[in-house]
């Protein structure tokens, strides 16, 4: 799949691995969609419009991916990056986990990402076809928390297991449509979520990833969606970024 001239929509756009795969696709020569809940204090960048939107709402992202759509470039690249990772135990101090944050992390990571998945790819299936057939391509989010999910992570490894689960499924469906679907689970990545803890505390996380013994970087994430969406033959895999890690139980 060619980069340049193409519409590409990224979710969480506007910090994190969003924001670095926005500019990586930008930096190639496509005009990207980048979609956020709050947009306000995004740095500007050549190449990416930032788009105010909730993942989980039917009308922003239809909105949005009929925006992309209509750029005067066909729609052929979307990353799902969007996502939030609140913790708690199924039983803790306080009693069982409450119902709702468990109801709003699926609804963030998993119905969010299905969301923009579908309308998307509907979008995808009336542009020309390429060689092959080929129309787009689709690139999901899960993380290692899909497979080595932690004490405090139910609710985010559940929606991240379904994200690597619907993978396969999602591919064949699309197969029709000539749109791939892949999926990164990334490790522990260097992004403002972690910006608050310790020095000390990160250095620890570092120390648990067998090679390289570092946390992952943005722009990491963001060449391994690059290296997917130009290589037509990968489809409906999960592919692990975290440097052989495999999560203890805490």
């Amino acid at each position: 799949m060619e980069i340049e001239g193409t519409a590409a929509i990224v979710t969480g756009g506007a910090s994190g691995l969003g924001n670095a795969t926005a500019r990586a696709l930008a930096a190639r020569g496509a005009t990207v969609h980048a979609l956020d809940i709050k947009v306000d204090d995004a740095e500007p960048v050549d190449g990416v419009t930032f788009v105010a939107a909730d993942v989980t709402s039917e009308d922003d992202v239809r909105a949005a991916v009929e925006r992309a759509a209509g750029s005067g470039r066909p729609l052929r690249i979307v990353v799902n990056c969007a996502g939030i990772g609140p913790s708690a135990r199924t039983v803790g101090k306080a009693g069982p986990h409450p119902l709702d944050l468990y109801r709003k992390v699926i609804d963030v990571n998993l119905v969010g990402t299905f969301n923009v998945l579908r309308l998307a790819a509907a979008a995808m299936g009336a542009t020309e076809p390429l060689e092959h057939g080929q129309r787009g391509i689709i690139v999901n989010t899960a993380s290692i928390a899909a497979f080595d999910g932690q004490i405090g992570q139910v609710a985010y490894a559940a929606s991240k297991a379904a994200v690597a689960g619907m993978t396969l499924p999602a591919a064949r469906d699309l197969s029709s449509v000539g749109v791939r679907v892949m999926t990164i689970a990334p490790g522990i990545v260097d992004t403002p979520m972690l910006a608050t803890v310790s020095e000390e505390f990160r250095a620890g996380l570092a120390a648990g990833v067998p090679f390289p013994k570092r946390l992952a970087l943005p722009e990491e994430y963001a060449r391994l969606a690059v290296a997917i969406v130009e290589h037509d033959y990968l489809n409906g895999e999960v592919i692990r970024m975290d440097g052989a890690l495999r999560m203890a139980p805490r």
